[in-house]
């Protein structure tokens, strides 16, 4: 380092100072400054640099600088900066201005030059920013909710044809509805957005973050959403592609935008877009719908309220703070459980329901007592504890629904090819 105060610094793995105005150095595989005028340096593989006169760098495997006069530099690997009030540094480990940055402060403030280096390194920070945002899209479809809406598809597509249908449809089915589903998420996302921020659960979600700009998430969501009504519409039938299209127009209008922030009863009314996979499954194969598939929608329809309103005893606060009606934030926890278990009790019924129905035979029926069975002495714990007032533990019984939606259909597919 050399510059017009008389500071001379040529490190190589380790610190060569000769300043006029007494300098005080340390240094480790690095440099440290710290004279009277206000230099510091301290490196990390690198320098930084803070002085009273506005020069600050601080490396990241490099050099970092910021000044007072509006010097700004953050390389990948290091860093060339040199300044008009005679401060210059360069580092012998991370100095090389065909992979670094350079930075030229003139008076003023301004930021003369800032060239990423080429090569490897801004080839990588191009896929990398590539890669970040398809991970904010992906993220935006919701995938997870996506394979639970699946899990249902196939068991109803195999119903309906009392076999195991062409992988080829199974396959265009679960990838078109997956992006049916991701298409109403993404809009879904687009619309609360504002609430997104105040909620804890939601507030990595990718708009909240500023990983994509809203205008980006509506044309994604809105693309997905044509190119799935296109692929079930082409590839499979027109009437999987209309109840396609009736899914995401009634999870974004219906729940969304209609329901979601103005009642309570909204995740029993808008629940039913989760419940249009079993009938998209069942249209795929036969081009129709019957009273077995009305059947299936009934189950998801009457799953729906306690797998959720558990979820939402958990995170309350959460649904209070965005100013979401859901039933745990406008009703007594003793209310909520007990609706809970009439809903519990209805789904098991339900299901039940469909072996007649369905034609299937006691196996299925077996199962359907088993799993039902366990779902209900876990609704019923759930409203003793909290009539006892202990701790509800909701996320139990939420956890339980997941896998007795699982469990259930999953009977189903095997009673259909057997």
């Amino acid at each position: 380092m050399k510059s017009s105060n008389g500071v001379s610094v040529a490190p190589s793995n380790g610190v060569h100072v000769k300043p006029s105005n007494g300098v005080h150095v340390k240094s480790s595989n690095g440099v440290s400054v710290a004279p009277s005028n206000g230099v510091h340096v301290k490196p990390s593989n690198g320098v930084h640099v803070k002085s009273s006169n506005g020069v600050s760098a601080k490396p990241a495997n490099g050099v970092h600088a910021t000044s007072s006069n509006g010097v700004h530099a953050q390389p990948s690997n290091g860093v060339h900066v040199k300044s008009s009030n005679g401060v210059s540094v360069q580092p012998s480990n991370g100095v090389s201005r065909s992979n670094a940055v350079a930075a030229l402060a003139v008076p003023g403030g301004s930021l003369a030059q800032l060239a990423p280096g080429a090569g490897a390194g801004a080839t990588s920070g191009v896929l990398g920013a590539l890669s970040a945002k398809a991970r904010a899209y992906i993220a935006l479809m919701k995938l997870r909710v996506v394979e639970l809406l699946l899990i249902t598809t196939v068991p109803a597509m195999m119903l309906a044809e009392r076999g195991l249908p062409s992988v080829w449809l199974i396959l265009v089915t679960l990838v078109a509805g997956t992006l049916s589903a991701g298409s109403a998420n993404t809009i879904n996302c687009y619309v609360d957005r504002d609430i997104d921020q105040v909620m804890g659960r939601t507030r990595k979600r990718p708009l909240v973050r500023a990983a994509v700009t809203p205008t980006e998430a509506l044309v994604f969501g809105i693309l997905t959403g044509i190119v799935s009504t296109l692929m079930f519409g082409f590839l499979v039938n027109w009437p999987s592609a209309l109840l396609s299209v009736g899914a995401i127009s009634f999870y974004v209008f219906v729940y969304t935008l209609g329901l979601k922030r103005r009642t309570p009863s909204n995740i029993v009314i808008g629940g039913a877009a989760g419940c249009f996979p079993v009938l998209i499954g069942w249209s795929a194969v036969t081009g129709s719908l019957s009273w077995s598939a009305a059947l299936l929608f009934a189950i998801v329809f009457f799953w729906t309220p306690p797998h959720f309103w558990a979820l939402a005893m958990k995170f309350r606060d959460d649904y209070a703070a965005a100013g979401i009606p859901m039933l745990p934030v406008v009703a007594s926890p003793e209310t909520v459980t007990r609706r809970i278990l009439f809903y519990a009790y209805a789904m098991v019924a339900v299901s039940l329901a469909l072996a007649p129905v369905a034609h299937i035979g006691w196996p299925y029926v077996a199962c359907a007592v088993l799993v039902g069975g366990w779902f209900l002495v876990e609704a019923h714990r759930i409203v003793r504890r909290t009539t006892r007032g202990e701790d509800p533990q909701p996320m139990r019984l939420f956890h339980m629904s997941i896998t007795y939606l699982t469990l259930l259909f999953i009977a189903i597919a095997v009673v259909a090819v057997v």
